[in-house]
């Protein structure tokens, strides 16, 4: 009798502490702090504006991948990110990865940034931990982040060979044989004023004044006695909007070969239009449309235009007939199979600069980009090529 009573007792003790427990884990729910109501475009807006002082096509790319999501809370009818759960999540991951046009690089850019965006919320207590931690990142591999669609050095050199024959000195010149030449993005190429080209002994002279306003004159001259003509020096304006990617980071001295350096003194003293823009700026790729600068847009259209095969008379290699092609229609040029984007003739220069033995460390300098990113997305070598320039080092060594 005596054990019976001593196990009731132990028993409703058992009890109490659980009860006691599970009075802890309600009172630790009580105090979290409950969701705050916000709408997803508004929340997005806020996020917009705390990402301003970022590049123009920094922010696009932001507005172009988190805009998936909100088509997909749009048409689900979640006006209320406290109304957004995982599983909401996790429905909008599963739809992202059954669409065929979404490669798994793009989803994981966007993925990453709508990822940014849901952290954002959570810090102004819009949305939960666990929401954002329900969105899955592809990872990928070196395979998946080298996209092998670059222009081949062969191709570009042998456009270049026909706008020097047929289009010498001419704006779409000037554009791709700087974008080929320097490396450089086009937001980079499109920023550049006439007064960021340094070409001959008056420009240095420009310099000079500009140094002796805070150098002393020996500084001076011990700077200027290493400078080689010619060179661009493309400078961070957002406020007249010409924001570069790296802001203050993307200013750099970018050498120049002296035929290119031609080519431009060429295209300032016969081809480019006498006009400013509306800052009151002069722009290197000027135009007597719009607001005086060359667009982007337009600088896309006319490099998928010039790397379409029949744009210089040859053969297409896909079967079309150049006289009814739809990507010979105004703004159609990237529907050509061939065509490649400003990004694309990016990765085939830096490509081609390595090469042709560039060190890492002094392309990144030059491209304005990472050691790291050269050498996992934008350096896809050609192996025989590579092959012959370490061959060459190799014999160096045996020579000694």
């Amino acid at each position: 009798m005596q054990d019976h009573n001593d196990d009731h007792q132990n028993s409703d003790e058992q009890t109490g502490e659980v009860l006691e427990r599970l009075e802890e884990i309600r009172d630790q729910l009580d105090d979290e702090p409950e969701l705050e109501s916000t709408a997803p475009r508004e929340a997005f807006q806020m996020w917009l504006q705390a990402n301003a002082g970022k590049a123009d096509e920094t922010v696009q790319s932001y507005r172009y991948r988190v805009e998936t999501l909100l088509r997909y809370l749009d048409r689900e009818g979640i006006d209320d990110l406290a109304d957004l759960t995982t599983r909401d999540v996790k429905e909008f991951e599963v739809e992202r990865r059954a669409d065929p046009d979404v490669g798994k690089q793009t989803r994981s850019n966007q993925f990453g940034t709508i990822r940014q965006f849901l952290q954002f919320c959570e810090n102004m207590n819009a949305v939960s931990g666990d929401v954002v931690n329900a969105l899955d990142i592809p990872a990928l591999t070196k395979e998946d982040k080298v996209n092998t669609e670059k222009l081949v050095a062969e191709r570009a050199e042998s456009i270049l060979d026909d706008l020097n024959q047929f289009q010498y000195a001419s704006r779409k010149h000037v554009l791709f044989a700087l974008l080929w030449r320097t490396t450089a993005r086009i937001g980079t190429i499109r920023s550049l004023d006439v007064d960021d080209v340094y070409l001959d002994g008056d420009d240095l002279e420009r310099v000079r004044d500009e140094l002796e306003a805070e150098f002393p004159t020996s500084v001076v001259e011990e700077i200027l006695g290493d400078v080689e003509l010619p060179f661009l020096w493309p400078q961070h304006r957002p406020e007249t909007g010409t924001a570069l990617k790296n802001g203050e980071g993307g200013e750099r001295v970018i050498n120049i070969a002296d035929w290119l350096g031609d080519v431009l003194a060429s295209y300032l003293r016969v081809n480019r239009p006498d006009v400013e823009d509306d800052h009151g700026r002069e722009p290197l790729l000027a135009t007597r449309k719009g607001n005086g600068r060359l667009s982007k847009s337009a600088m896309r259209n006319w490099i998928y235009i010039l790397t379409q095969p029949c744009e210089f008379g040859g053969p297409c290699p896909h079967d079309r007939d150049p006289e009814e092609c739809e990507a010979r229609e105004h703004g159609q040029g990237s529907k050509c199979p061939s065509a490649r984007s400003p990004h694309k003739l990016r990765t085939g220069a830096i490509t081609n600069h390595r090469d042709r033995g560039w060190p890492i460390s002094e392309l990144s300098d030059k491209a304005n980009t990472s050691e790291e990113l050269i050498a996992g997305v934008y350096d896809q070598p050609e192996q025989l090529v590579r092959a012959s320039h370490r061959r060459s080092l190799l014999e160096k060594m045996e020579d000694h």
